[in-house]
């Protein structure tokens, strides 16, 4: 293990970048023909998003695309993970591309390209089209196979000049968030659903990989990237271990299972076959979504500790929002809770060890098959201080110990190619509106300025040596003339549209 005194040398053409979601920067949302998404109406059912806030205008990237890209390039970043809207691309689900649509997105990744940034392209990140919704969603089939009509549709479009894609981001979400809990669009709360609705993700997966091999050169690499939980037991009593085993085979091995070995587990079968005899698992579809992949996006904020429920357990303690309806079908007696520690403003527990002891898994579980950490970052509250500066030590520290797991996990034997900060910019955080900051680059919503806070600073210098240094409290607070040479131009990006 790295000590504190040493510097992490990572690997040569090692990812340095950043991500963000459509919905939650694009903005834009009635403009050049795009149709509402789960999410454009899920925001407007009244209680569903904190103040009110929909993703209408979001950060207005839309708009402003060519002085983000000019402000990634400011910041040494060499890739970046972007999503395309489908409902942008495609406003119904189905037919042709919507040549406006397209366009946006050729023309961002032709400016990415000028500046030296790599575009990782995700295809889906939770904003299905509403008519695809209305017509049954993800617990249908028919929305696999539209989705890879979708998928071929940006490929044929944009598959000479990316290179990096991706299928599906955190399908438990879209599962269990949106259609078993609620608290995501597009907001329904059947266990039972939201089981078809992780089947049929994980077939829109395979048909979609199926169909970008049909459309791309040999060259291309595709991932998917998955949200897998660090599940840990409170006691090593046979009670505790049961529940982190039903709790790992619903967040990680329900998607690693048919995608990486052609099989849904038999203990999840057995444990939620009181809701489901999984009969909407057809003959043919495991060895489908079992499509060989090039790379496996692994997305991680924090880990997730649970124990057999009692009589008097609290409310529900997982971090995804609490509420009546639970999303983890046939665990309805595993009790969540949060350990000590420092806390983000998530109420997450910060806790590395977590992404390590997932790259060493899938290491061992894939031998061969490259990892990237597609997600990784913390909210806390960002404000600008009276010289307008923006000053966050916690996210630095939050970073420098996660980074300092990745480079453990690379040193004992895990083949990880990059690492992608969530978020670039603070933006549209789902059904928390824009109360919570994930962005190393402060937005003020009502200007839209953008501001690099100490942590793009601090990345910067990372993302241009490769080197994580040992941390020094304040170091970057605030760029001074030493850290002139490190973002060139920071602090001059335009606040009007391009």
């Amino acid at each position: 293990m790295m000590s504190e005194h040493e510097t992490a040398s990572f690997p040569d053409g090692f990812l340095w970048g950043a991500a963000t979601a459509a919905y939650q920067v694009e903005g834009a949302a009635r403009e050049d023909g795009r149709s509402p998404s789960i999410w454009d109406t899920f925001s407007r059912v009244p209680g569903k998003v904190r103040d009110g806030d929909t993703g209408d205008i979001a950060v207005d990237h839309y708009h402003r695309w060519r002085d983000d890209v000019r402000l990634m390039a400011e910041l040494d970043l060499n890739a970046y993970r972007f999503s395309v809207s489908w409902p942008r691309v495609q406003p119904t689900g189905r037919g042709p591309a919507a040549r406006r649509g397209l366009d946006f997105y050729s023309a961002l990744v032709d400016e990415l390209l000028a500046h030296g940034i790599r575009p990782m392209l995700t295809l889906y990140h939770w904003d299905l089209p509403q008519e695809l919704e209305t017509a049954g969603g993800w617990p249908e089939r028919e929305t696999a196979r539209r989705f890879a009509d979708y998928a071929h549709l940006v490929a044929r479009a944009l598959g000479d000049r990316v290179e990096l894609w991706t299928t599906l981001n955190e399908p438990w979400c879209s599962a269990f968030l949106g259609y078993g809990a609620g608290v995501h669009a597009p907001g329904r709360t059947d266990q039972v659903a939201a089981l078809r609705a992780a089947h049929h993700l994980n077939l829109a997966h395979g048909l979609g990989a199926e169909a970008l091999r049909a459309a791309l050169p040999a060259s291309a690499r595709l991932s998917v990237a998955l949200n897998p939980s660090a599940v840990r037991a409170r006691s090593r009593s046979a009670e505790d271990l049961d529940a982190q085993r039903r709790v790992d085979a619903l967040s990680t091995r329900i998607f690693t299972g048919p995608m990486l070995h052609g099989a849904y587990p038999d203990d999840l079968i057995a444990d939620t076959a009181g809701l489901t005899d999984w009969s909407f698992v057809r003959d043919g579809d495991p060895a489908v979504i079992k499509h060989p992949l090039d790379a496996l996006g692994v997305n991680y904020y924090t880990p997730s500790v649970v124990s057999a429920a009692t009589d008097n357990r609290p409310p529900r303690d997982d971090g995804h929002g609490g509420g009546e309806h639970n999303p983890w079908p046939g665990a309805d007696d595993v009790a969540f809770h949060q350990p000590p520690g420092a806390r983000t403003a998530m109420d997450w527990s910060v806790d590395p060890s977590g992404l390590y002891d997932l790259l060493m898994r899938f290491s061992r579980e894939a031998p061969g098959l490259p990892l990237m950490v597609t997600e990784n970052g913390a909210a806390f509250d960002d404000e600008p201080d009276p010289e307008g500066a923006v000053h966050d030590p916690d996210r630095i520290a939050y970073l420098h110990g996660h980074l300092n797991a990745v480079h453990r996990a690379i040193g004992d034997g895990a083949d990880v190619r990059g690492y992608f900060l969530w978020s670039l910019m603070d933006n549209f955080e789902w059904s928390y509106g824009y109360s919570k900051r994930f962005g190393a680059v402060h937005v003020d919503y009502a200007t839209q300025a953008r501001t690099p806070k100490s942590s793009a600073y601090w990345y910067a210098r990372l993302a241009r040596t490769s080197q994580l240094l040992p941390e020094v409290p304040g170091m970057y607070d605030a760029p001074d003339a030493n850290d002139a040479t490190d973002v060139p131009g920071a602090g001059e990006v335009s606040e009007k549209p391009a």
